[in-house]
């Protein structure tokens, strides 16, 4: 089949394309290749994935829709994957305006896109983080999601409601999955796993939010791309909405639209993943403990039941596993 992914040069979208150009696909990638996070593990996940001949960079920002198109004509795509993002939860207090441009404009350039290209499929990546204030667990797709902590989030919940708006009016076919907390080789150095590991080498303290209480429900890379992969299969319609005995669907009864969350439901503790990471790494961390951040929750926990109707498939990497190949990959490379 023929993919436009955007965000290729990042960590999931590196991943994904990875693996659907190991199964034959074509894939166009298209990456604003920004400076959020050191340029040049972006370009090296580029130049792995262009070992490929099936594989097509265009570089480009989100909010420049000519670029988009110049990608797309070079796709002509029968599957559209949106996971270009200006991503961080922090980062959306120091520069609120950069997920203004990239995540609502950005984003809207992509669904207006796939309205006239007419996929088979448009899939969308959200984020755990639209469930804010949420106190129920755990987080199901239909529970109320309406008091966003942060811009990065209220940006993500936009879009899933665009998206649906354009569901509606042009039939466009559409899934926006909500991630949690993925990790793994070649991920972001601003994420915590990589911040600790980076730490606890070269033997400077590790800050531990929130005083170390939080848990989260962390998701490894290849559980996430594999859940991805069995969705894009998955065309939201009313040929497979979900039984309501079997889990609670969320396709939406004006429009080809769903919502699904990426998770394991196995959430863990913060201090039993640093003790995790000093396993793994056969070091003690110095631990600086640290109240809440603005913007932070105390936990995620993916309710997990839809994607498993869906797709037969449950995250089920555990976090052992996942930080012993992550610190694996982090000896090799740094």
């Amino acid at each position: 089949m023929r993919f436009l992914i955007t965000g290729t040069a990042g960590f999931i979208g590196f991943h994904l394309a990875k693996r659907l150009l190991d199964e034959g696909h074509f894939v166009v990638g298209f990456d604003g290749m920004t400076p959020y996070y050191d340029v040049r593990l972006k370009k090296k996940r580029v130049e792995i994935l262009s070992r490929s001949n099936g594989f097509k960079a265009v570089e480009g920002m989100l909010e420049d829709r000519e670029a988009l198109e110049k990608a797309a004509e070079l796709a002509e795509p029968e599957v559209i994957i949106h996971l270009a993002a200006q991503a961080g939860v922090r980062y959306s207090l120091e520069n609120p305006r950069s997920y203004i441009d990239s995540n609502l404009v950005g984003s809207f350039n992509v669904i207006d896109l796939a309205k006239a290209l007419k996929p088979r499929h448009l899939l969308l990546a959200s984020t755990s983080s639209v469930y804010g204030a949420n106190e129920k667990i755990p987080f199901a797709e239909a529970d109320k999601a309406d008091e966003q902590m942060t811009i990065y989030a209220a940006t993500k919940k936009s879009m899933e409601l665009m998206a649906h708006s354009y569901a509606h009016l042009f039939k466009v076919p559409t899934t926006a999955f909500r991630f949690f907390t993925v990790y793994g080789p070649w991920g972001r150095p601003d994420m915590a796993l990589f911040k600790f590991v980076d730490a606890i080498r070269h033997e400077r303290p590790i800050d531990i939010y929130g005083q170390g209480q939080m848990s989260r429900d962390f998701t490894y890379i290849d559980d996430l791309v594999e859940a991805i992969v069995r969705l894009c299969e998955v065309i939201p319609s009313e040929d497979n909405r979900v039984p309501p005995e079997i889990a609670i669907d969320t396709l939406s009864k004006e429009a080809p639209f769903r919502v699904v969350n990426i998770g394991g439901g196995q959430p863990v503790e913060l201090m039993e993943f640093v003790e995790t990471i000093e396993r793994a790494m056969g070091k003690t961390a110095i631990r600086n403990f640290m109240p809440m951040q603005p913007g932070d929750v105390y936990r995620t926990y993916a309710a997990a039941d839809l994607l498993v109707a869906l797709t037969r498939f449950r995250p089920s990497i555990d976090v052992e596993e996942g930080v012993r190949r992550f610190v694996t990959w982090y000896q090799e490379h740094n």
